[in-house]
């Protein structure tokens, strides 16, 4: 088991994620399954919540919008299993055998950190665990994206901190799962890639004043859509699969995958009597991070 559950109060299965058979016997009695798993391992813990009578799955999807991805005719370059477990999971609650709900969150904040998604033990397997390896490098103030989609709009993002997703989670248990609709939408803040950068910028300078340290400049590589693909292409066909899957993230950035306009869980928890969670801005997180770093 993880050294960091020791210390509360929870009850702990060392688990077998290849034997379907261990995991739906450690899944007896529970309701619902929060998965941080993906691929393989995501799928065998489906069948074993099913075997298991759980009622509710939460896949492991809580960045992009599920609307906002290739469909089934498309690949979908930045996929890890996330097509096989969805299209699973909707074949299964059409036979009523589990009901299942997506929390899409845009980005995560912690993608900025000054050590990466590294930190949390996030990100690894899709290599975007390290600071750098997406759009901004809060060390050496670079940002690399692109500004405008396909019909000349400003690309915009929408960002959650990994603490408040899990109080947005927590929240919407307290709704109570059986009214969870197939996809919960949330954020902390929603901002354009200019912006996000403006904003990187403005509070890592605002803590080197308080360090008597010299302002920089972030120096920006803005891309068209058109440059992305090139490079894209340039680096697949030069067999560097890092570089190709580096700017397949940007420009499915470009293509609206981490942004919606509408944060269901947001407004369900705001209508409930629950009590209203506050998410931190990036603005917010960013100038906590940086004070405790």
């Amino acid at each position: 088991a993880r050294s960091e559950f020791t210390q509360l109060d929870v009850q702990l299965h060392v688990v077998d994620y290849e034997d379907r058979n261990h995991l739906a016997f450690a899944l007896q009695g529970v309701d619902l399954v929060i998965s941080t798993v993906s691929g393989r391992a995501q799928i065998n813990l489906i069948h074993a919540a099913v075997h298991g009578r759980v009622r509710v799955f939460v896949p492991s999807e809580f960045e992009g919008s599920i609307s906002h991805r290739p469909d089934h005719h498309h690949h979908d370059p930045l996929d890890r299993g996330s097509f096989q477990a969805l299209a699973l999971l909707r074949s299964l609650a059409r036979q009523s055998r589990i009901r299942y709900t997506v929390f899409s969150c845009g980005l995560f904040m912690e993608r900025f950190h000054p050590c990466g998604l590294a930190y949390l033990n996030i990100g690894r397997g899709a290599a975007i665990a390290n600071p750098g390896d997406y759009l901004v490098d809060i060390n050496r103030a670079t940002a690399e994206f692109a500004d405008r989609d396909a019909r000349g709009r400003s690309v915009r993002v929408c960002l959650s901190s990994v603490y408040d997703v899990v109080r947005f989670l927590v929240a919407a248990i307290d709704l109570g799962a059986e009214r969870w609709p197939v996809e919960f939408t949330m954020c902390g803040d929603r901002m354009s890639l200019n912006e996000l950068v403006d904003t990187c910028s403005r509070v890592r300078n605002g803590s080197l004043r308080l360090m008597a340290s010299s302002p920089v400049n972030f120096t920006r590589h803005t891309r068209s859509i058109a440059e992305l693909q090139a490079y894209i292409s340039h680096f697949n066909h030069a067999g560097d699969a890092a570089r190709t899957a580096y700017y397949q993230r940007l420009l499915a950035t470009a293509n609206g995958r981490y942004d919606f306009s509408h944060a269901n869980l947001n407004d369900a928890i705001l209508r409930s009597n629950l009590g209203e969670v506050q998410p931190l801005t990036l603005n917010q997180w960013l100038y906590n991070m940086l004070q405790s770093t």
